[in-house]
C-alpha cells in the first residue's frame, strides 16, 4: 500500500529527506512544509511526486490538520526548533506516527548545559566545562583558566552560538556578545564555557529506536565561513562522506563509548531516544570527545549521507518507531559523496534576499538540494536565506566528487554567491 509522507522543515536537509523518501516503493506522495523553491516535482519512475505546503514548522495545529486531512502515514521532523518545542509529543498524543525524539530527549540539543551534565553523569567523554547564568562569574572563571576556551550559548542558535577564544580577552568579549548584547537571542541567557580542544572533527549520525543504535556513514562538516577554516561559524559550508581517517575499530569505539551509553542513559531516565542522534566528535590526544549532540539529521551532512544510503529510508524510520531497528537492512553505496554550499553574500551575517538564481545545465548525476530559495509568483527562483543551495555529487573518489561539484558550481549564478573552495581538500 502506497503512503503519503510529510516532511516538516524548509532547508537543504528537508529537500534531501524528501528526495530520499520519494524513492521508497512504499511512498506514493511526499509533502514538505514549508518547503522551499526546490521541494516540488511531478514524480517519475524513480521518485514519488512532491508538493510544497505553505505551513510554518511552528504551526503545530495546522500541520496536524494537514496530516489528518491527507492521511499522512509518517511525519518526519527535520529542524531542531520544533523538536525542542515538543512537536513529536503533540503529534503522538493525537495518534500521528512521527519520526523524531520527544521534547525531553531533544534536550540533548536544546540545552548545552543539560547535555554536558548528562554526559558527565554517564561517563561519556566530554571536555572540561562550566555553566554560568551570570556574566561576572563567567569572566572570573575565564581569568582563572589561562588557556584557550570555547564560549557557547546554552540554547538553540542555528549552529552559530559557538565562539572559539584564544585569549582571556576574547572570551570576555564572547561573554558580552552572548549574554549582554544577546547576539543569539534568548539562547544566550545561560552559557557554557569549555576547554578548547584540538583535533580532527567528525559527524557521526545514527538511527535509534530507544534501545538499538545503528551508525550511518561518517561525514565531515566544514563549519567556518572561509577557506582554511577561518571566519565565523556557520550552519555548515560543505561536507563529504565517508571520512577516510576513521577505521571500523574507531567507529565501534564511538558506538561503545558515546552512542550506546547515550541511548542507555536516556532510557534509564525514562526518556527513550527515538530518531536520529548526531554526535559531533573530535579526536584528541586523549581520545574521542563529544563537541555537541544534535537530535536530528545534520545539515549539510544529510545531503552527503542520504545519497550514499542503499536502502529504503521509509522502512528504516518505521523500524526506529517500532523498536525493530536491530533487524532493519541498512546498507551503503561504495565511493564518496561531497557537497558544497552556495551562500548569500554576507552570510553568516546580514545578507540580501530575493536575488535571482539561474541554473545552467549540470553534469549527469549532480544533485542540487535547495535551502534558502523560493519561487516568485511568476515561478522564478530567487534567494531567501543565507545558505542557498547545496551542490552535491557522488563519485568513486573524493577528488572525483569534488571536481564535479566545483565544475557545476560555475553553472549556477546569483549575485556575489559565496562558497568555500577547499571543502574536503585536506583529505582528497
Amino acid at each position: 500500500m502506497s503512503q503519503t509522507v510529510l516532511v516538516i522543515g524548509g532547508g537543504g536537509r528537508e529537500h534531501a529527506l524528501a528526495w530520499k523518501l520519494a524513492q521508497s516503493p512504499q511512498v506514493s506522495r511526499v509533502l514538505v512544509a514549508p518547503g522551499n523553491g526546490g521541494t516540488s516535482w511531478a514524480g517519475n519512475d524513480a521518485l514519488a511526486p512532491c508538493e510544497t505546503v505553505a505551513l510554518s514548522e511552528g504551526d503545530f495545529e495546522g500541520l496536524m490538520d494537514l496530516a489528518r486531512r491527507e492521511n499522512v502515514a509518517l511525519t518526519v521532523i527535520g529542524p531542531e526548533v520544533p523538536l525542542a518545542a515538543g512537536i513529536v509529543d503533540v503529534f503522538s498524543r493525537e495518534g500521528l506516527r512521527t519520526f523524531g525524539p520527544s521534547q525531553a530527549a531533544a534536550q540533548l540539543e536544546a540545552s548545552k548545559a543539560y547535555a554536558r551534565d548528562f554526559m558527565a553523569e554517564h561517563d561519556i567523554p566530554t571536555p572540561a566545562y562550566a555553566t554560568f547564568a551570570d556574566a561576572i562569574a563567567a569572566k572570573t572563571y575565564i581569568t582563572e583558566q589561562d588557556r584557550p576556551l570555547v564560549v557557547k550559548a546554552d540554547g538553540l542558535a542555528a549552529g552559530k552560538g559557538v565562539l572559539i577564544c584564544q585569549t582571556a580577552q576574547e572570551a570576555h568579549d564572547a561573554v558580552d556578545e552572548i549574554m549582554a548584547a544577546r547576539a543569539f537571542g534568548d539562547a544566550g541567557a545561560q552559557i557554557v564555557i569549555e576547554d578548547c580542544m584540538v583535533g580532527d572533527e567528525f559527524s557521526v549520525l545514527a538511527f535509534c529506536d530507544g534501545v538499538t543504535v545503528r551508525p550511518m556513514m561518517v561525514a565531515r562538516d566544514h563549519k567556518r565561513a572561509l577557506d582554511g577554516d577561518r571566519g565565523l561559524n556557520t550552519g555548515g559550508m560543505g561536507a563529504y562522506a565517508p571520512t577516510t581517517d576513521l577505521s571500523e575499530e574507531d567507529i565501534q569505539t564511538i558506538v561503545e563509548t558515546v552512542l550506546q551509553p547515550t541511548l542507555d542513559g536516556m532510557r534509564a531516565q525514562d526518556t527513550p531516544y527515538i530518531g536520529v542522534l548526531y554526535a559531533g566528535l573530535m579526536r584528541t590526544d586523549a581520545g574521542f570527545k563529544v563537541l555537541e549532540f544534535n537530535c536530528r539529521f545534520g545539515d549539510p551532512e544529510t545531503q552527503v549521507v542520504l545519497p550514499m544510503l542503499d536502502g529504503d529510508l521509509y522502512t528504516i524510520m518505521n523500524a526506529c518507531i517500532d523498536g525493530t531497528l536491530a533487524d532493519a537492512a541498512i546498507n551503503w553505496f561504495g565511493g564518496t559523496c561531497a557537497t558544497v554550499i552556495l551562500a548569500s553574500p554576507g552570510y553568516p551575517g546580514a545578507y540580501p534576499k530575493g536575488l535571482p538564481i539561474e541554473v545552467d545545465t549540470l553534469s549527469p548525476g549532480t544533485l542540487l538540494f535547495h535551502a534558502g530559495t523560493k519561487r516568485t509568483e511568476q515561478g522564478d527562483l530567487v534567494t531567501s536565506g543565507g545558505r542557498v543551495l547545496a551542490v552535491t555529487a557522488r563519485a568513486a573518489t573524493l577528488n572525483g566528487a569534488l571536481m564535479q561539484v566545483y565544475s557545476d558550481i560555475e553553472q549556477i549564478h546569483f549575485e556575489k554567491k559565496h562558497f568555500r573552495t577547499d571543502i574536503g581538500r585536506r583529505h582528497a
